[in-house]
């Protein structure tokens, strides 16, 4: 499996790509979803001067195993909210974001739902609204991998 090394310099080109592309939505909230989204929802909450960062559990992946079952847990209350941006790092096949964006759409059905990610798969069930680059394969995030 082809791998890339996605850095912090390149992160910090691509937040700025990002927000330019979400503010026209002028989101009154965004919601990162953990772990992948959250150092990207952390930094365009910055970036955005928006102070109402949410997140949202899923857990889909073990390192670089997919996993049999989709959970989603830990739902914020939203009720206050009217434009959403869900974040993400990436939509991979898309089952998360697509089961995340169910059970909130069933919960608050008045809001307006956006995803971003940073990258993208064509084969994804769930296209994001924002995002900056298609994935040719398995991306190694820098706070996945420098940590360690």
């Amino acid at each position: 499996m082809q791998k890339e090394y996605y850095s912090y310099e390149i992160f910090l080109k691509d937040i700025k790509a990002l927000k330019e592309q979400i503010e026209p939505f002028n989101p009154d909230t965004l919601l990162a979803v953990a772990r992948g989204g959250l150092t990207l929802g952390h930094f365009l909450a910055i970036a955005m001067e928006n102070r109402q960062l949410f997140t949202i559990n899923s857990i889909h992946y073990d390192k670089e195993c997919k996993l049999e079952t989709v959970n989603i847990f830990n739902i914020p209350n939203l009720c206050k909210s009217k434009r959403v941006v869900v974040i993400d790092d990436i939509a991979d096949s898309g089952e998360t974001l697509k089961l995340i964006l169910t059970q909130l759409k069933e919960k608050y059905p008045d809001i307006d739902f956006k995803v971003a990610t940073l990258f993208f798969k064509p084969s994804s069930l769930i296209q994001p609204d924002f995002t900056i680059k298609e994935a040719k394969g398995w991306i190694d995030f820098f706070w996945e991998i420098d940590p360690l």
